[in-house]
């Protein structure tokens, strides 16, 4: 029983011992201060990885970020107002057409364009249209066999009328319901296959373009200082050596933007007249200039080849001499020119510089990490720097302090 008694003593004080190995442990984790201690390493190979990381650090945070990409600057965006005025002069004479003089009021729709304007190059025209009864244009909803197969006051939204009830002979092949519409219905499928307004190629534009910064109260416009009556009367748009002329020749606009002119008169066609007004406001940096560039906006070529281009109809209204009401409808093919104006402009600011100084300069807290990580891994002494890296202090003896791997308690 002793023996029993005396083992179980022992277990019991091995247990106590452990745990209060374990509760010692603990308590250095959560109470052992750690102190900075400076460890001068007089090796030419981690200076200069130390060196080179930090002059990377600040050739990124000084010269890229707060030099290359302005950050030094407080920036507002543009704000615009766009006004256009096309001019130009065309002579038609075709079969399906009297010969005719076509100006800026036949062929600009509308005639006083602002970011938007739309100039005519090819149509479809019915003229001498009354409202009557006339059979419906052939298709699949519409022919018929006799007078049962058409609903009096039917209403198709994507027909040519309202229908009356009454079948009749629309050729001599086949037989539609009549419809009470605009008398004789327009057939789309005659559209010319070159332009109409060939000549739209030569018409020219005025851009007049106004921009503002409110936050920097700058004002511009794209018609500079230099530029007189006279000059604007001579003057058209070339990249090379006139860019800043506000006129412009639709053929090179459409030129610049990769498409031949007659080729997109055809079926018509939607063109991005791009402004970029974006600029540096600060003394040093010079002028404020608009700069130019053309795009196409629409798909030329649409995948399943349904409703390419741009078109759309509008009629003149006419009165004979008896007082019956006529009409001409055009359905109109042409280019919409879009003109799209963005821009950024750019001024110091003390706030902005500070921030990004700051900002930058505190990626400088990662270079003495890198240099450790280097230091520990790659450097051909690591094992000597590993063991004076980190040290203990031991409190219970009056010695030096032990270096990495020597325990706590008497040796």
């Amino acid at each position: 029983m002793t023996i029993i008694a005396l083992s179980r003593s022992v277990v019991c004080g091995a247990a106590m011992s452990k745990t209060a190995d374990c509760c010692k442990r603990v308590l250095h984790y959560v109470f052992d201060y750690e102190t900075t201690k400076t460890l001068v390493i007089p090796s030419l190979e981690v200076g200069c990885v130390f060196r080179f990381i930090q002059i990377l650090v600040l050739l990124y945070a000084l010269g890229y970020v707060l030099i290359v990409q302005k950050a030094y600057q407080q920036t507002d965006n543009v704000m615009s107002s766009v006004t256009t005025k096309v001019k130009g002069f065309a002579f038609t004479n075709t079969s399906d057409m009297d010969p005719r003089f076509w100006d800026m009021a036949d062929y600009v729709i509308p005639s006083q364009g602002g970011n938007s304007f739309f100039v005519l190059t090819n149509m479809v025209i019915t003229p001498h249209q009354t409202q009557s009864r006339c059979p419906e244009l052939p298709s699949p909803s519409t022919t018929c066999v006799d007078d049962c197969d058409c609903t009096e006051g039917l209403n198709d939204p994507r027909g040519s009328g309202i229908q009356t009830g009454l079948c009749e002979n629309y050729s001599t092949t086949a037989r539609t319901c009549e419809v009470i519409s605009w008398c004789p219905l327009e057939i789309d499928s005659t559209l010319p296959k070159r332009p109409v307004l060939a000549a739209a190629e030569n018409f020219t534009v005025l851009i007049k373009n106004s921009i503002t910064y409110p936050k920097f109260n700058f004002n511009m416009r794209n018609i500079l200082p230099h530029i007189n009556s006279s000059y604007l009367k001579r003057c058209e748009f070339n990249r090379a050596t006139d860019p800043h002329c506000p006129i412009f020749r639709l053929k090179h606009m459409v030129a610049e933007a990769g498409e031949e002119f007659q080729d997109m008169a055809v079926k018509g066609g939607i063109l991005g007249i791009i402004i970029d007004w974006s600029c540096d406001l600060d003394w040093w940096a010079g002028k404020c200039y608009p700069k130019y560039s053309f795009r196409r906006l629409d798909n030329k070529n649409p995948t399943n080849n349904v409703a390419p281009g741009y078109n759309f109809r509008f009629a003149k209204y006419f009165q004979t001499t008896d007082g019956e009401e006529t009409r001409t409808l055009i359905k109109a093919y042409g280019i919409r020119f879009d003109v799209l104006v963005f821009g950024t402009a750019g001024k110091f600011g003390i706030v902005p510089t500070l921030v990004s100084l700051g900002a930058g300069l505190s990626f400088l807290s990662l270079v003495p990490a890198i240099a450790d990580a280097y230091l520990m891994m790659c450097a051909r002494k690591r094992r000597l720097y590993e063991k004076h890296k980190v040290t203990y202090l031991n409190e219970d003896e009056d010695s030096e302090p032990v270096s990495m791997g020597t325990t706590y308690g008497t040796q």
